[in-house]
């Protein structure tokens, strides 16, 4: 019965990927000249994953703190990472944002495509003048009061300790004087099989929005201490979750 349930997920799980990919490239043909920040485009996410989560019988996603959401406001967000389903779930707090993900994503099919569509910011590990380029470009978005979204730890977490955060996001925020927004992501390391397709055990997934940091009275040089206070907010909320 599992296998069955399984096979049914990941082929409705197909068929929502297809039809997400053909209405985006839909629109994007037909607003172009009208979406340059593809805002339409990346709305069409939220029905998406939606349905994604409500067609999955071993998730179960549950959403906290929305009304920390100003959606006047333009933020650099930092969520933790633990799997791919992170895309999935944070995409139902219905925010306008741009991801900076790996060039390896990009390279998915059907989900890689849609990111291009959207104008997301791609990042090549271990090249720095693709860091460079990630934030000058992640600066201009943010000018145009579009939020980024970065997972500061780099890379997901195996365990359920976060890694270490990186430094660019809150030296990005500090300079373009935006608020951080952290997001914890709780549960996604279970959401999708590993070793196989099958799914076995339901996933309790919680998605919580914290309030935003404010960032105007945060000099340069105090990059550090603002990704600390993001990173103990995020671990604390990940710890009273356990």
């Amino acid at each position: 019965m599992q296998a069955v349930i399984s096979i049914a997920i990941w082929l409705v799980n197909s068929i929502l990927l297809i039809i997400l990919f053909l209405v985006s490239l839909f629109l994007t043909i037909i607003l172009f000249p009208f979406d340059k920040q593809r805002r339409i485009i990346h709305a069409q996410c939220f029905w998406w994953a939606d349905a994604v989560v409500g067609s999955n019988p071993y998730w179960d996603v549950r959403v906290r703190g929305l009304e920390n959401i100003d959606k006047n406001r333009t933020y650099v967000i930092a969520a933790n990472h633990q799997s791919l389903a992170d895309i999935v779930v944070l995409y139902k707090t219905h925010m306008q944002f741009k991801w900076v993900t790996k060039e390896e994503v990009f390279k998915v099919p059907l989900i890689g495509w849609c990111l291009i569509l959207s104008k997301h910011i791609k990042l090549t590990r271990g090249r720095f003048e693709s860091i460079k380029k990630v934030y000058r470009e992640a600066a201009v978005w943010l000018r145009q009061d579009m939020s980024i979204l970065f997972f500061p730890e780099g890379t997901r977490s195996n365990t359920d300790n976060m890694n270490k955060f990186q430094n660019g996001a809150f030296k990005l925020a500090i300079k373009e004087k935006k608020p951080v927004l952290p997001i914890s992501v709780q549960g996604t390391r279970d959401a999708i099989p590993k070793g196989g397709w099958v799914f076995k055990a339901k996933a309790v997934v919680k998605i919580t929005v914290l309030p935003a940091i404010e960032t105007k009275d945060f000099l340069p040089g105090d990059f550090a201490h603002l990704r600390d206070i993001t990173y103990n907010r995020l671990k604390n909320v990940l710890a009273d979750n356990t």
